[in-house]
């Protein structure tokens, strides 16, 4: 599945994973949380091997094609999520957290069933920012959000790292990588191809923008018709 691969991720810091897709981003998202089993290796949560449940206590993980309980209201899910991190449910600070990233609060009375795809991917996103884990992992959080809505999850994103918690996430929206992370890593053919801050990688390929330097270090013609 991977080849030599080797990353870790500081507390205080937002690191971003990216690759074309079937680069195996989601596959190594899952095997840091054993939901897949990798040949060799380990993988440590806070020194603790992610095998044990103990590491995942201290992690909250938001998948990619997140799926709420259709059935349920959103509080109701908020609860639930909370009760698996033994933190009960307070109303309050709840809906000031929907409003930092742009979900209407309405919607925590509302059945999940109800709610818009963007809408339920921020009530994914107000549950993992609720548990308050030093280490959140995020599978394109981006995904089903309007501008505003991007541009208020990153700065709630930009206060979780001042707070001392780190962040991993994946994603395809190279811009908002190179305004948020402190580093990234460029996963390519099971392997990582560089690891560093976006930065180091533009003025490694001699490219301005991240974009543009991500396809010039996997060996696309950023110039191609």
């Amino acid at each position: 599945m991977f080849e030599n691969l080797s990353l870790q991720v500081a507390p205080g810091e937002i690191f971003g994973l990216i690759g074309v897709n079937g680069a195996g981003k989601t596959s190594l998202v899952k095997a840091v949380l054993s939901l897949l089993e990798p040949d060799a290796g380990s993988v440590q949560i806070f020194g603790v091997s992610s095998k044990m449940p103990a590491s995942r206590r201290q992690a909250a993980y938001l998948p990619e094609n997140f799926r709420p309980p259709s059935a349920m209201k959103g509080a109701q899910f908020l609860r639930l999520v909370l009760g698996l991190h033994n933190l009960s449910f307070d109303l309050r600070r709840a809906d000031g957290l929907a409003r930092a990233i742009d979900l209407d609060p309405t919607a925590l009375d509302r059945r999940i069933a109800t709610l818009s795809k963007g809408m339920a991917q921020k009530l994914g996103l107000l549950a993992t920012f609720l548990t308050c884990c030093p280490l959140l992992i995020l599978d394109e959080p981006m995904s089903a959000l309007d501008p505003r809505a991007r541009i208020m999850l990153k700065m709630h994103m930009q206060a979780y790292r001042a707070e001392g918690k780190a962040i991993f996430l994946s994603s395809h929206i190279l811009t908002d990588l190179e305004e948020l992370c402190d580093r990234i890593a460029l996963l390519h053919a099971g392997r990582i191809v560089f690891a560093g801050t976006p930065g180091e990688l533009c003025t490694q390929q001699n490219e301005s923008t991240l974009e543009r330097a991500f396809l010039s270090r996997i060996g696309l013609d950023v110039n191609m018709r």
